[in-house]
């Protein structure tokens, strides 16, 4: 397997910690297979537990939908090889930990003690390591006490390996240098795209023949879409709305049941600081009320920030005790030191929240329309039995229209087709897997609604007669034509440049940039044509074609990096961070195979293959 160790930059320990705990990802429940199933593998003695892997697969499909704005799933995750690269991790950590357990290297009792207590998730509100929060933690994990310090152990002997495998390998300084010199180099260019004026010939007009054979040399550009004609039945909440009969005594009684909503009592934006003593809380009062100290340089003294300590906007009751000190305020301010059940507090009451209350009448329209859709939604949830019992009698799309509230529609379904119905995603999916021989089933809608569909038939995907879309023919030809002439032209102004002429004398309109960067960006122009102006020598032309677009550029001047500034020094250490970094990767790979073929690894697909199946 590859990418053995590509997350070894991240301590293990610390990914144990957030990963599991501070991002509360939970155990990951095999209670299906009755605990028979606890591993996917191992290496030598080293197990790979079913929750270890299901809690890294589900990080990097939460990283991966993190970037593209949506969720993942499984399928799209094992296409992208996620799954693959989870697992080479995995085995190659396992492999490393065999390697610290065949050696004898262990952590002590003192490194894990520090580790533990130095993790933010098992802190208590003072900031400090608390016992009881490291065991509610733990348990809520799914792990005793026993078992994550067993694990943490062997964390801690494989990094310390990891460091010793890896630890202080340096780039080679000739290939840093190398490195900074290209990635800072500038270079001085001059471009400029070409139009219709700047051709040397005009664009003919086409001829009959010349069209029919690029309607028939393109048909990709003019052929019509296989289309389904579907058939459907369906009911949604909207459609129920004139039968849905509201009582009043039931709105009564929803607003009543929603009155924390609809009446706010004041509030207080407050944060807490809690101190171990009456007198350091009453010392660290004194300084912010003679202004040597903010609230949260308070904090900042004691290791939090005032996020840490935000207790958000409560109401009086819901402070306790500290109620009547805080909303005694008539300003922002602190009140304190006030005794609590965690020790002498001070807390900060930052803005006056109002109370808020809308009546019954004022809210009587959004509980009418929320209890209307939410009885509609109940109506058709009881209508389902009948629906589905009648299409399996064998009823016709057709006779439910006629029998039941659900509606009769025709659609022609394009891939790109998404009014009416066809909106709803379900209805989509459906449509498209529906074959002639399947009898019509009831579906579900995302708003409550049912749906019924029926194949009548399918129009292959066929070109388009060139009659009717000859104007559309001529169009493009033009385009392609005029393309084609404009990369002719770059190429001949290309050969007279390299003959000696410049570039300006060709009449085209030039533009000009100094000092461009490797990487840099120039407004309204494809990212090709500074790719280009760094692979083009000086004295030669490049040429750019980006769809209908053709641009030519020459470089004026290259000039070299400077070793000395201050912008060639830091890339030239980021660079010899990020290829340290890269070899100590490539070198750790390389320990946990040999790891691996010496102790030996087992995989049990099946193990796999049962965790990603409670993933779909």
């Amino acid at each position: 397997m590859s990418n053995k160790l590509r997350s070894h930059g991240k301590n293990m320990v610390v990914w144990v910690l957030l990963a599991m705990l501070v991002l509360g990802l939970g155990g990951f429940g095999m209670a299906n297979f009755s605990g028979r199933i606890s591993t996917i593998g191992s290496v030598g003695e080293t197990d790979v537990s079913v929750n270890d892997y299901a809690r890294a697969l589900r990080q990097e499909m939460n990283a991966a939908a993190a970037q593209i704005g949506r969720p993942l799933t499984l399928a799209e995750a094992q296409s992208l090889g996620l799954d693959r690269q989870v697992q080479g991790q995995m085995f190659g950590q396992a492999a490393v930990t065999e390697a610290a357990r065949v050696i004898g290297l262990s952590a002590g009792d003192a490194e894990l003690h520090r580790q533990i207590t130095a993790a933010r998730a098992f802190q208590g509100l003072d900031g400090k390591f608390d016992r009881e929060t490291y065991r509610l933690t733990l348990r809520q994990e799914g792990f005793t006490e026993a078992e994550f310090e067993s694990k943490l152990r062997a964390d801690i002997a494989r990094s310390i390996l990891q460091g010793a495998v890896a630890g202080g390998l340096r780039a080679p300084e000739a290939t840093t240098n190398a490195y900074a010199a290209y990635i800072t180099e500038t270079r001085d260019i001059a471009y400029a795209e070409l139009t219709e004026a700047d051709l040397t010939t005009a664009v003919a007009e086409p001829g009959e023949d010349q069209l029919r054979a690029f309607h028939s040399e393109h048909a990709d550009q003019f052929t019509r879409p296989e289309t389904r004609e579907i058939s459907y039945v369906w009911l949604t909440p909207d459609m129920l709305m004139d039968k849905v009969q509201l009582d009043e005594d039931a709105l009564r009684t929803a607003y009543d049941s929603r009155r924390d909503e609809f009446v706010q009592p004041e509030k207080r934006l407050v944060e807490k600081l809690v101190y171990p003593t009456l007198e350091e809380a009453q010392a660290a009062k004194a300084r912010y009320d003679a202004g040597q100290a903010s609230f949260a340089d308070l904090a900042a003294e004691r290791g939090l920030t005032l996020e840490d300590i935000d207790l958000g906007e409560p109401s009086k009751d819901e402070l306790g005790e500290a109620g009547d000190a805080v909303f005694a305020l008539s300003e922002p301010g602190v009140a304190g030191p006030i005794e609590t059940d965690l020790g002498p507090a001070l807390y900060a009451m930052n803005a006056i929240i109002p109370a808020q209350e809308t009546s019954f009448e004022d809210a009587r329209a959004e509980l009418s329309s929320e209890a209307a859709a939410d009885r509609a939604r109940r109506m058709i949830g009881d209508m389902t039995t009948d629906l589905e019992d009648r299409l399996a009698g064998g009823a016709t799309l057709e006779q439910m229209a006629e029998e039941t509230d659900m509606q009769l529609g025709h659609i022609s379904m394009a891939p790109d087709t998404d009014a009416d119905i066809a909106g709803y995603e379900a209805f989509r999916e459906a449509a498209q897997k529906v074959t002639a021989e399947d009898f019509p089933e009831l579906g579900n809608l995302d708003d409550g609604g049912v749906f019924a569909l029926r194949l009548d038939g399918v129009t292959p995907a066929a070109l388009i007669p060139f009659e009717e879309v000859r104007d559309q023919v001529a169009t493009a030809w033009r385009a392609a034509e005029l393309t084609r002439l404009k990369t002719e032209r770059a190429a001949e102004i290309a050969a007279a440049v390299e003959s000696g002429a410049s570039l300006g004398a060709q009449g085209v309109l030039l533009t000009s940039v100094a000092k461009l960067p490797r990487g840099g960006y120039l407004e309204g122009q494809p990212r090709a044509l500074i790719d280009t102006a760094f692979t083009t020598e000086p004295g030669k032309v490049g040429v750019v074609t980006e769809g209908e677009r053709v641009l030519v550029v020459t470089v004026e001047t290259v000039h070299a990096a400077d070793p000395a500034s201050d912008d060639v020094a830091q890339v030239r250490e980021m660079a010899q961070t990020q290829i340290s970094q890269s070899i100590a990767n490539d070198l750790l790979d390389f320990y946990a195979r040999a790891a691996e073929a010496e102790a030996g690894m087992t995989i049990d697909p099946t193990a796999i293959n049962a965790v990603q199946a409670q993933m779909q």
